[in-house]
């Protein structure tokens, strides 16, 4: 019973960890590391796996992102 419902969390954690690590390296990369938009196809696959097991963290990154301010010359 127990270890039923881990694993049942376990796969939802990875299916949407897989979900977000998909739409986070197509384009969310890019709104929080200016230098990721020039990032290879080796690059994103380097940081897909990353993105899914950590997908909280960088969600709430994502979601709080605002562009940087322009300094005033």
């Amino acid at each position: 019973m127990i270890a039923d419902t881990l694993a049942i969390a376990l796969l939802a954690y990875a299916a949407l960890g897989l979900a977000f690590a998909i739409a986070f390296v197509r384009r969310g990369a890019a709104f929080l590391d200016p230098k990721a938009r020039a990032g290879s196809r080796a690059f994103r696959l380097l940081i897909l796996p990353a993105s899914a097991a950590l997908w909280p963290i960088l969600a709430i990154k994502w979601l709080r992102w605002s562009p940087p301010k322009e300094s005033a010359p």
